[in-house]
């Protein structure tokens, strides 16, 4: 498996710039929040999450799968490990939280989601619980 170490390399520099997303998007829904009555300055924040899904989110989420899935049919004993079953549904859930941040993004720019700062601000520290939980699983392999 000579390109296996390339793959698992590029999986994880994918991964960071989805993280990136994940860690960022929720603060620009924060600054959204608090600044509804600055329209200039939400038509500015609207725009950086736009570009923020498009231009980085979605790429670096669907090139951190493909990666993965890379890395899982070339070693297929990661589907009998017990840890990697626990992170992939991690996974799952983690792939929900990013759809329902970009839900969250199409209510904002239509000024249908009446979320506070504070909401945004909890709902910011989500993506870390699942980046730490991920990592401590793939890396320690407990189980």
């Amino acid at each position: 498996m000579p390109y296996y170490l390339w793959i698992k390399a590029f999986h994880l520099i994918s991964l960071v710039a989805w993280f990136a997303v994940l860690f960022y998007l929720p603060r620009l829904f924060v600054y959204h929040a608090e600044n509804r009555d600055k329209a200039d300055f939400v038509a500015v924040v609207k725009v950086m999450q736009r570009k923020l899904i498009k231009v980085i989110g979605i790429p670096a989420f669907v090139f951190t799968l493909i990666t993965g899935v890379t890395l899982v049919i070339l070693n297929p004993a990661l589907l009998k490990a017990g840890w990697f079953h626990a992170k992939m549904t991690l996974l799952v859930f983690l792939i929900a939280y990013f759809f329902h941040a970009i839900a969250m993004h199409k209510q904002l720019l239509t000024d249908q989601c009446q979320k506070s700062g504070k909401f945004f601000r909890m709902y910011n520290e989500i993506p870390t619980l699942f980046l730490m939980s991920i990592v401590l699983l793939a890396v320690l392999k407990p189980f």
